[in-house]
């Protein structure tokens, strides 16, 4: 079974998501400039939510390349020396087959996916081998220093050396530490391990980047500061510079695989149920941070689509194609989004359909039943969920 949300929402000027030179992203579609907001940043806006739409904070994940610090950190609160703890940390690492940064010891080679109580499960297993691990650290250490000279030594052959193939009782401390089947963000969004592709997880939520429907123009805005001490007799500004931004209606899409999420979740069905709504929530009310603190585009969607069904999924992109163009944007948008639906249900056919229910603060949505329209927000997770259950 699958949900799909279909979202409508309208920015004013904002920078809501950046590109390498400041710019809010930007992408060509229907031969037209569209404002962007990548997939990445809707996805961490959702995943701040979480807790606040029913979650525990131990059922939620961190990412995070700092796992030697933090289990250092935790281990000398244990009355470890911190010195020691970080050789034994890094030792550790690399003896479950993860590799760490090249020029920073301290920090994994890539960010982890992992969950909350990762740093307590890998403080655990540097407390049971430590000796071990403190003899690795050691030679590690002197290896480290009889290099430093040799300008010659290949680092990428040294860094292979380095990580060792886990024998079965490392194997099993590593699958307590990166278990993820009580993590709900790695269970709806995957994790990609390069060292051990057991302890992948496939993603159960799939999400768009979100589009204008209709083509935008990055513009910008001109500011000057002055200094608040500067003498009476002095002017000028004291500070010149540009910000960037767009104001745009986006069309936002996304998706749930909820056979995969319980597969993820080993079939907790209590959890899986807390994990559904917790998704359909925070998708609805996640708006990314950038430059939040000057433009304050705090906007909520205004139109709202939600398809439960057997199988299948309709990115209803295409919808705008065609750039929207009317001097009421969000009313044009949702006509046209709902019209495309209808034109692809007809066109496809509606039997792996459970459930259409849709709300709008301000539009008429044309061409969808009674029994399809919500009149409110909560009324429409409702009928989602309950579908979900039918």
């Amino acid at each position: 079974m699958i949900i799909e949300l279909h979202l409508l929402q309208s920015f004013p000027v904002s920078n809501l998501n950046r590109d390498d030179v400041g710019q809010p992203k930007t992408a060509t579609f229907g031969g037209q400039l569209r404002g962007r907001i990548s997939s990445q940043s809707l996805k961490r806006s959702a995943r701040l939510l979480f807790q606040r739409h029913g979650l525990e904070a131990s059922e939620t994940g961190i990412r995070t390349k700092r796992l030697v610090t933090k289990t250092a950190a935790l281990l000398e609160d244990r009355g470890r020396d911190l010195e020691d703890a970080v050789g034994v940390a890094s030792s550790a690492l690399l003896a479950l087959g993860l590799g760490l940064d090249k020029r920073r010891s301290s920090l994994t080679e890539y960010l982890l996916f992992v969950g909350s109580d990762a740093v307590d499960l890998l403080a655990d297993y540097c407390e049971r081998d430590w000796d071990r691990l403190a003899i690795d650290a050691a030679t590690r250490a002197k290896a480290a220093e009889k290099k430093k000279g040799d300008a010659t030594k290949d680092e990428a052959t040294e860094e292979k050396k380095s990580k060792v193939k886990p024998d079965k009782a490392t194997l099993d401390a590593a699958a307590r530490i990166l278990d993820a089947s009580r993590v709900v963000d790695v269970a709806l969004f995957g994790r990609m391990i390069a060292d051990n592709k057991d302890f992948n997880v496939n993603a159960a939520s799939q999400v768009a980047h979100a589009i204008s429907t209709h083509a935008v123009v990055n513009e910008y805005d001109y500011f000057t500061a002055v200094d608040d001490l500067q003498p009476s007799g002095e002017s000028g500004a004291d500070m010149i510079g540009t910000v960037d931004f767009n104001a745009a209606c986006y069309y936002r899409y996304a998706n749930l695989h909820l056979d995969q999420l319980s597969q993820n979740l080993r079939g907790d069905t209590d959890l899986m149920a807390r994990a559904t709504r917790a998704w359909l929530n925070a998708f609805i009310d996640a708006v990314p941070s950038g430059k939040q603190n000057s433009t304050a585009a705090l906007t909520p969607p205004e139109t709202l689509l939600v398809v439960v069904r057997d199988s299948g999924a309709w990115n209803l992109a295409n919808a705008f194609l065609k750039p929207v163009a009317d001097n009421d944007l969000m009313v044009a948008s949702t006509r046209a989004l709902l019209g495309h639906f209808n034109r692809i249900r007809r066109f496809y056919g509606e039997d792996g359909l459970r459930a259409v229910v849709a709300a709008s603060v301000t539009a008429e949505l044309d061409g969808l039943t009674e029994g399809e329209i919500a009149p409110s927000r909560h009324e429409l997770v409702s009928r989602v969920l309950a579908a979900t259950k039918a």
